[in-house]
């Protein structure tokens, strides 16, 4: 049973206690995307020809409620209810939620597809949750009230408890000069990207799907993950906040930082650049 968390302060991620309810959540939205996956589901495609599945839609519609009981009034930006037209107005704080990031690796044999819960505040993801449920891990991280940032991974089985205290700490490496670690899209590699990546010192190149790839930075395994071609919010905010809070950075290409909340794009994210420890 979820239950809201009592009087919460002016900024929620002044509670750790937080980050191990929205990392609940997350675990209990895999049990419902392994099931549907053990029973076999049909996928249709959306406008933009990205495919969807009934787990996406299931997972959305639990950890919509589970997220309403938890924090009460808080809008909640879901992938599916905005495509469907029932997307929230965002608020100065608000929740990105992507229930299923990976369809496409969830569809075939890849483990690689992950439930992202990201809490955003004044414009900034202070809280992350990744759960990958398929390989069973879990990334977890947030920037507290206390100005402490703090990062985490963990092994657990869909729907095991959350078990905070055992989560092992990660931090980003320090990004060396030479030499690079680079993270990039298993699906999606656009020729921006690879033109990006000819252009580094690179030692060498890894690949995944879905939001892993931050857990990758946030963990010191990459030191560099690019996406110069168009995706959402819902797809960035979680690892934001984790790899901010493993002491890492995520921004525009320009250096500029990213902000989120941006109904007028249609929470459309043109490009980002996540880094690991700098200087």
């Amino acid at each position: 049973m979820t239950t809201a968390l009592s009087s919460p302060p002016p900024l929620f991620s002044g509670d750790p206690a937080l980050l191990a309810a929205l990392a609940q959540a997350a675990l209990k939205a895999g049990v419902e995307i392994l099931r549907i996956r053990a029973e076999g589901m049909s996928t249709r495609y959306k406008a933009d020809e990205s495919p969807v599945t009934a787990a996406d839609l299931a997972a959305e519609e639990l950890l919509r409620a589970e997220l309403a009981l938890l924090l009460p009034g808080v809008p909640v930006i879901a992938e599916e209810a905005v495509e469907q037209g029932r997307g929230e107005a965002p608020a100065d704080t608000f929740l990105l939620v992507d229930p299923l990031d990976g369809t496409r690796e969830f569809i075939g044999s890849s483990g690689e597809f992950t439930v992202n819960i990201a809490l955003v505040e004044a414009g900034v993801p202070s809280l992350g949750i990744i759960y990958a449920p398929a390989v069973e891990k879990l990334y977890a991280g947030g920037s507290f009230a206390s100005g402490e940032a703090r990062a985490f991974r963990a092994a657990r089985a869909a729907g095991a408890p959350v078990d905070a205290a055992t989560w092992e700490p990660i931090r980003c490496r320090p990004i060396p000069d030479a030499g690079l670690i680079a993270i990039a899209s298993r699906s999606h590699l656009d020729p921006d990207t690879r033109e990006l990546l000819a252009s580094l010192d690179i030692a060498e190149s890894l690949s995944c799907g879905s939001a892993l790839k931050f857990g990758l930075v946030a963990e010191g395994r990459a030191d560099i993950y690019p996406r110069l071609s168009t995706v959402c919010e819902w797809d960035v905010g979680a690892g934001h906040a984790l790899v901010r809070a493993a002491g890492g950075s995520v921004r525009r290409p320009d250096g500029n930082p990213l902000r989120y909340g941006r109904t007028e794009a249609k929470y459309r994210v043109p490009a980002f650049i996540a880094y690991g420890a700098q200087g």
